[in-house]
């Protein structure tokens, strides 16, 4: 079991389900160094 993340309140819980949906992961994504998408993230959030 892995700690969620609730994306209603934004509580943390080791549950897949808070608040009547379901938790998101709250670990981040594995980091890489030769990351093949990290240009097209950037675009997506700065625009």
């Amino acid at each position: 079991m892995k700690l969620a993340k609730c994306v209603v309140c934004g509580a943390f819980s080791m549950r897949e389900e808070h608040c009547g949906k379901r938790t998101v992961s709250a670990h981040p994504a594995k980091f890489s160094i030769a990351d093949k998408y990290a240009a097209y993230r950037r675009k997506a959030k700065f625009g």
